[in-house]
C-alpha cells in the first residue's frame, strides 16, 4: 500500500487506498482480510476488469491460510464455497442474475449462513445493500495503463466501526515501523481478541488486537458478569502483568509497542511450540510448567504490580462473588442445554450455598498471582531457554490475587487436551514436593483439599463457558471438549470434600451421574 487516507462516505467512516498495480491491490486485500469475520457481507463493485475476483481471491486465501488455494471466478457457478481456517467463506458473482426471484432461487441465504460472503456485482441483489455490510469499490485510474486502482472501503451499519479500528492498526504499525510486515492471522481465543503474526525477513512479532469495548447484546447481564468475575477490559492490564512476570524471571513476551486507547499491543513472538502436541500433553513439558507454578507460588509477591512512573496495578482478589458467578454458568448453560435439566430458583440457591461452604474456608489461605488460564493453549515451549524460562506465558491479562491451587488445577485438568489420571497425580506430586522443599511448614493435606475444590470449580465454570460459546457466540467446536471435562468432574466427585455437591447432583440432575462421558 503506497498511499492511504481516511475519508467519509455518506457520513460513515471510509478508507481510500491507492494500488499502483494488481500485485499491490492483492497486497491490500491480504492486509485487510483479518478485519472480516463470519456473518459479514462484502459487496465488491467496479467495472469489468477492475479486479474484483483477484481481490476476493486474495482475501479467501488469507482467511483459508492457503496462499496457493485455487479460487476461480464464480461467474458460471454463481456461488462457490470454501472452508476458511475459522469459518466458511462464500464467493458469489451475481452478474448473470436478472431479478430478485433468481437471487432467491440460487440459495444464497442458506449458503451464506454463518459464513463470510464476498459478492461481486451486488447491485443485482439490492436486498444485500439494505443490510449492514462492507462495500469495497475498485476503480481503474486513467493514464496508468490499466494498472493503477483506487480502492474505497466503506461500511454500512455496525461494521463501519471496524474500518476505524483498521485505520488505528495501520497508524500504530506505521508508528513502530512494522507497516510493511507480512501478516498472518493466528487463531484467536475464547475472549474475542484477535492476533496476527507480523514478519519482516527473519524477524517476527505478534500483534494483539483487543479493543476496549462493551460486551453483550444491549442487556447489562454480560457486562455485569465480566465485572463480578473480574475479567480484564484493557490491554494495559496485559502490559503491566507482562512486565511484572518478566521482572521475576518468567518468559512473558516483551512488549515492543502499545496503543492502549485502541487496544493494540505489539509483543515479542515466542514461537509456535506448545507444552501439548497433537497427541496430547507432553509430560516432561507439563512437569516443567508445574515446577514453574511451584516456584511462582513460593515467592513473596506483592499484590500491587509497579508500572514505571505510573500508578501500579492492584490485582483484584479472586473472591467468593467471582467464584460463584462463574459457577452459575454450569446451572444456567450446561445443565439446561446438555442435560436438559432446568434448575429451579431454589435449586440454584442450594447450589450456591453448597459451593460457598466448599470454597470459603480456603479463601483465608495464602494468596498468590493466579494466572487463571494456565493451560496448554497459553503455555509455549521455548527449547533454547534455560530453567523456568523454558515455559512461555501468554493470555494472562485476567490474572487475579487468588489461591495457588487454582492454576495447578487449570494445568492438571487441562480444558483443551486430556490429562490422564496418572499424569495428573504425577504433576500434583511434583508440585507438592517442590513446595515442601521451599517451605517446611507447607500443609499438604490442606492444599490437597483446596486443589479438589478449585479444580472442580474451574471445570464446572468451563463446562458452562463452552456451551455458552456454542449457543451465544456461534462456536460449536467447543462442545467437543465437554465429555473430557465431565471425565475430570467425575474424577473429582470421589473426594469427600464434594459430598454435598454430589448429593445435589443426584437430586437435581441424576442423569449427569448416570450417563458416562464418551469421547475418545
Amino acid at each position: 500500500m503506497s498511499e492511504s487516507r481516511f475519508v467519509s462516505v455518506n457520513a460513515t467512516p471510509a478508507l481510500k487506498l491507492f494500488a499502483a498495480d494488481e500485485n499491490a491491490m492483492v497486497a491490500v486485500a491480504s492486509m485487510i482480510a483479518p478485519m472480516f469475520k463470519a456473518g459479514d457481507c462484502i459487496a465488491l463493485s467496479g467495472d469489468l476488469g477492475a479486479g474484483k475476483t483477484s481481490f476476493a481471491r486474495a482475501i479467501i486465501r488469507v482467511l483459508s491460510h492457503s496462499p496457493h488455494l485455487e479460487v476461480p471466478s464464480p461467474t458460471f457457478t454463481l456461488i462457490q464455497n470454501y472452508e476458511g481456517a475459522d469459518f466458511p467463506i462464500l464467493h458469489a458473482d451475481l452478474y448473470r442474475l436478472n431479478d430478485a426471484d433468481e437471487f432467491n432461487e440460487i440459495g444464497f441465504e442458506e449458503a451464506s449462513m454463518d459464513a463470510l460472503a464476498l459478492v461481486e456485482w451486488p447491485d443485482r441483489a439490492p436486498i444485500l445493500l439494505e443490510r449492514d455490510h462492507f462495500h469495497i469499490k475498485l476503480e481503474l485510474i486513467p493514464n496508468t495503463g490499466g494498472e493503477g486502482r483506487n480502492i474505497l472501503i466503506s461500511g454500512k451499519g455496525i461494521v463501519s466501526a471496524r474500518i476505524l479500528q483498521f485505520l488505528a492498526i495501520e497508524n500504530f504499525l506505521i508508528s513502530c515501523n512494522w507497516a510493511m510486515a507480512e501478516r498472518t492471522p493466528i487463531a484467536g481465543d475464547a475472549s474475542g481478541r484477535h492476533f496476527q503474526r507480523l514478519s519482516i525477513g527473519n524477524v517476527s512479532a505478534i500483534l494483539m488486537i483487543a479493543p476496549n469495548t462493551h460486551y453483550g447484546d444491549g442487556s447489562v447481564s454480560v457486562n455485569a458478569y465480566r465485572t463480578t468475575a473480574k475479567l480484564s477490559d484493557s490491554v494495559r492490564d496485559f502490559i503491566v502483568i507482562a512486565n511484572g512476570l518478566r521482572s521475576y524471571g518468567f518468559s512473558a513476551p516483551k512488549v515492543l509497542a502499545s496503543d492502549t486507547e485502541n487496544g493494540l499491543v505489539l509483543v515479542e513472538d515466542l514461537g509456535f511450540e506448545h507444552v501439548a502436541g497433537i497427541e496430547g500433553p507432553i509430560p516432561c513439558r507439563y512437569t516443567e510448567a508445574t515446577i514453574l507454578l511451584a516456584h511462582l507460588h513460593s515467592l513473596d509477591l506483592p499484590r500491587e504490580i509497579p508500572f514505571g512512573g505510573e500508578d501500579g496495578y492492584h490485582l483484584p482478589i479472586y473472591d467468593i462473588d467471582a467464584l460463584l458467578i462463574e459457577l452459575d454458568l454450569f446451572v444456567d448453560w450446561y445443565l439446561p442445554t446438555i442435560m436438559e435439566s432446568e434448575i429451579s430458583s431454589v435449586g440454584k440457591e442450594e447450589f450456591r450455598a453448597i459451593w460457598r461452604r466448599i470454597l470459603e474456608p480456603h479463601l483465608s489461605e495464602k494468596h498468590v498471582w493466579t494466572l487463571r488460564d494456565f493451560h496448554s493453549p497459553n503455555l509455549l515451549w521455548l527449547e533454547k531457554r534455560e530453567g523456568l524460562k523454558k515455559i512461555g506465558l501468554i493470555d494472562f491479562q485476567d490474572m487475579l490475587w487468588g489461591h495457588p491451587a487454582y492454576d495447578l488445577g487449570s494445568l492438571s485438568q487441562d480444558a483443551r487436551t486430556f490429562v490422564s489420571e496418572q499424569l495428573e497425580l504425577d504433576l500434583f506430586e511434583t508440585y507438592i514436593r517442590r513446595r515442601s522443599e521451599d517451605d517446611e511448614k507447607f500443609d499438604v493435606a490442606a492444599f490437597a483439599k483446596s486443589y479438589v475444590a478449585f479444580s472442580t470449580q474451574r471445570t464446572l465454570k468451563i463446562l458452562g463457558i463452552f456451551v455458552r460459546l456454542c449457543k451465544r457466540d456461534g462456536k460449536p467446536e467447543y462442545l467437543t471438549k465437554l465429555p473430557m471435562l465431565k471425565t475430570y468432574l467425575l474424577r473429582n466427585l470421589n473426594h469427600v470434600a464434594l459430598t454435598d455437591f454430589r448429593d445435589w447432583l443426584r437430586h437435581s440432575c441424576p442423569q449427569f451421574l448416570i450417563v458416562e462421558p464418551s469421547w475418545k
